[in-house]
């Protein structure tokens, strides 16, 4: 195992080994073009035969990403994509960065996870590095994936190495960019850490070495809840505060003004992205397993499904006191994505507002920038397929209300103000108050 190891590490440190990335979306393509950038020969592997020809070409598909620092890397030979595992033989360390989606009934769902080692298991040599980055419960890098990719006959700790390292992308953001954010790496023994550590090390400003694998899975886990329940908390507030006649923006003002023991966080519609509304529960049931419960974690899930509702509420409460009514209202969204000026859709709780708006008989529309078609959803297959409006006077007058559901910076909020009939802003975007901008 020390001659394998060696040979790796010198491979690494030399910037001659070759680095495969399997899955590459938001995770994997940003990681792809940093070890691009850092002098690897990098090997992306992806089912969506679009996307692969897409980057072959010298192009992208995430706007975070422009066309020409994709071209820079396919032009130098450092970055080629493909849809033939088959070609996992040419690599030298592999990362896994597939999506970690909950089943119909909320439960880890970890098939691209077992697909993907098993593909790998096929191809799998001495001396390789597997690197697993999905996000998952605690125990899934031993129990799971280590297990798939022994069938073969090689070991981990013998024959190959085997780490966990969570991804941390911040999409949209300009001050969080995936080389000044610290890498947290756990290996199954300390050669596979280290082996691990000095492969993040090309590409990220520090790494952070832990025990084991488990506490790498948790460490992300921790991280993405304590989002989700803080986010919990101020919806929550939102809703005692608008009861008591306080206005929770102006609360979050004055808080935020402490200079220590406080952290802000801003109530919305929702949660969303791919990581808050659904890691938490993939800690839950892994504590379920275990003959424990996650009581506070399953609260913060509860409150947050439950915000869409909440926004409707306000939403009827408004056409009601106008004389109107939800049923054959025409209902402006403003924004779709799951956060600000990205265009990311994953669990966006506007998916869950149109739905909502649909049953109700209301007829709705969008507005987004960033996203010009509302993609089919995975837990809303059946809504139809709409495109984004144009942001005009003449839209927002053909309109009986405007629901602000994600604030995007470049959108013409005073527009909105001065067009719309009825705003329902969930976003606090507005803070001087009018007659026709109610706060949701």
């Amino acid at each position: 195992m020390s001659d394998l190891y060696q040979r790796l590490s010198d491979a690494i440190a030399s910037r001659s080994a070759t680095v495969g990335v399997i899955g590459l979306g938001y995770v994997g393509l940003p990681l792809a073009l940093a070890f691009a950038r850092a002098g690897f020969r990098v090997l992306g592997f992806d089912l969506d035969a679009g996307k692969v020809a897409t980057l072959n070409r010298g192009e992208t598909y995430l706007l975070d990403f422009p066309d020409e620092q994709v071209a820079e890397q396919v032009r130098s030979q450092r970055l080629s994509a493909t849809t033939d595992s088959d070609r996992l033989t040419e690599v030298d360390a592999v990362i896994i960065c597939v999506p970690t989606p909950l089943t119909d009934k909320g439960q880890p769902d970890l098939g691209f996870v077992e697909e993907t080692a098993r593909s790998i298991q096929t191809k799998l040599a001495p001396g390789q590095l597997v690197v697993l980055e999905s996000t998952t419960y605690p125990g899934t890098t031993e129990e799971v994936v280590r297990p798939l990719l022994e069938a073969g006959g090689l070991r981990a700790g013998r024959d190959f190495f085997l780490a966990y390292s969570p991804e941390r992308e911040d999409p949209g953001s300009a001050s969080f960019r995936l080389e000044s954010i610290p890498k947290v790496v756990g290996g199954v023994d300390s050669l596979s850490t280290r082996l691990a550590e000095a492969l993040y090390a090309a590409v990220v400003s520090s790494t952070v070495a832990v025990s084991s694998t488990r506490v790498a899975e948790a460490s992300k886990l921790t991280e993405n809840i304590f989002r989700a329940v803080n986010i919990a908390l101020v919806n929550e507030l939102k809703i005692i505060f608008d009861s008591l006649g306080v206005d929770v923006w102006e609360v979050l003002d004055a808080a935020a003004t402490k200079p220590f023991g406080f952290m802000r966080f801003d109530p919305g519609p929702g949660w969303g992205g791919h990581c808050i509304p659904i890691d938490p529960f993939y800690l839950a049931w892994k504590a379920r397993e275990a003959g424990t419960e996650a009581r506070f974690i399953e609260l913060a899930g509860v409150i947050n499904t439950q915000m869409p509702r909440y926004v409707l509420s306000k939403l009827e409460a408004a056409l009601a006191t106008g004389g109107g009514e939800l049923r054959g209202s025409r209902v402006l969204l403003i924004g779709i994505a799951y956060k600000r000026n990205v265009a990311d859709p994953r669990e966006s709780p506007a998916f869950a507002f149109l739905d909502l708006l649909i049953r109700a008989g209301a007829l709705p529309a969008y507005h987004d920038p960033f996203l010009p078609a509302a993609p089919r959803m995975r837990n809303w297959p059946e809504l139809e397929v709409l495109e984004s409006q144009p942001l005009t006077p003449e839209t927002l007058q053909s309109h009986d209300a405007v629901v602000i559901v994600t604030d995007h910076d470049s959108i013409d909020y005073d527009l909105i103000a001065e067009h719309a009939r009825l705003v329902i802003d969930a976003r606090g975007r507005y803070r001087t108050r009018s007659e026709n901008i109610v706060p949701a």
